[in-house]
């Protein structure tokens, strides 16, 4: 019979991290975690999901600790040592984090805009409120829907309209904005978190409350804006891991100058936020006064479907993805590869997990 050497054995750990870190699939990293005990091992007490996940997303530097509150905690005669908390703690962090990252390119792409939340200044409210930019159509009854600046007499003035999510963590991939004409010259867009927990949503829009309520993690580039009544697509660079749930539009500078007043106004139609929601497998929670993040495993289960209205993956595509997903779940219960797995049951990843 022919010989099989593991090649772990033979290389030295520069040389491993440096051939593992060059993966950028986190099934592959499960798959490598289920090949012996000894990858295994490697796997997890290098925190090679986690890299990975922060190669990915920067902004995870934020997370100060990873919680499963469906995990069983076993008491200290159960655990026996220091060294076995430590290894439960990384092996916690290796499914909670090979999970993550195969959402956030698995999960259900749709709109991901819960509620306006404030626009810097409205010129006739509530007939041309932010709330009108939730709205898709251009008309309702009868009317423009539209949201419409305050006119100024300088066009560098800026404007921001400021929403809230639909999960406290999404990934965002794109943007569009559509505008009656008085478009601003640039848009740039603003991801964070609120600086205190926001137990429901704000009530009515209001206006010069955004920078004082949040903090801001991310900041796109500017994408110039074209001055045509029809809705705008921008692409974000990479896609962008939004933990806290909140997105703000910069409309920075005027075009358009009204006739009647001889001012210079901004007008926006629709915003439409196309991303990935984490919700309900995971979720966040602020810790203050630190301004990072528990990251909060809540379950392992089908990631939503497209909702109606929203934009949906093609269905041989899909399909192949969460196939792909359920791979991912049955090896980080221990089962393999091939093992079927019944993804309408509403079992969840930590019951009866092998790692």
């Amino acid at each position: 019979m022919e010989t099989c050497v593991d090649f772990f054995s033979w290389l030295d750990y520069d040389m491993l991290m440096r051939i593992l870190m060059c993966l950028e699939d986190p099934s592959d990293l499960v798959r490598v975690s289920s090949v012996s005990r000894s990858w295994r091992e490697f796997v997890i007490a290098n925190g090679l999901c986690k890299q990975l996940c922060l190669r990915m997303f920067p902004s995870l530097h934020i997370v100060d600790r990873i919680i499963e509150p469906n995990s069983c905690v076993k008491s200290s005669s159960e655990v026996g040592c220091s060294k076995s908390v430590e290894w439960e703690t990384l092996e916690r962090e290796h499914r909670v984090y090979a999970f993550l990252a195969r959402g956030c390119t698995l999960f259900a792409l749709r709109g991901c805009i819960a509620d306006a939340i404030s626009a810097s200044s409205t010129d006739n409210y509530p007939e041309e409120s932010i709330r009108n930019t939730l709205e898709p159509r251009d008309r309702v009854s009868r009317r423009a829907s539209y949201w419409s600046s305050k006119g100024q007499s300088n066009p560098a003035v800026a404007e921001t309209l400021t929403y809230k999510l639909v999960a406290d963590i999404c990934v965002i991939t794109e943007i569009s904005l559509g505008s009656p004409i008085y478009s601003a010259k640039s848009v740039r867009f603003r991801m964070g978190h609120p600086k205190a927990a926001v137990d429901d949503p704000m009530g009515e829009p209001s206006d010069n409350c955004a920078d004082d309520n949040f903090i801001w993690t991310y900041t796109s580039p500017e994408f110039a804006m074209v001055q045509e009544n029809r809705l705008q697509k921008f692409e974000l660079p990479e896609p962008v891991l939004c933990i806290g749930g909140i997105l703000q539009v910069e409309l920075l500078g005027r075009v358009q100058r009204q006739d009647m007043d001889g001012l210079f106004y901004i007008c926006v139609s629709h915003v439409q936020v196309i991303g990935r929601p984490l919700s309900p497998a995971f979720s966040v929670d602020i810790i203050e006064p630190s301004g990072k993040f528990a990251l909060k495993a809540l379950s392992y289960t089908q990631p939503s479907l497209p909702e109606n209205g929203s934009r949906p993956l093609p269905d041989e595509l899909l399909e192949g993805r969460v196939r792909d997903l359920e791979q991912i779940v049955n090896l980080l219960r221990g089962q393999g590869v091939v093992v079927e797995y019944d993804w309408n049951e509403e079992d969840e990843l930590d019951e009866g997990m092998a790692l």
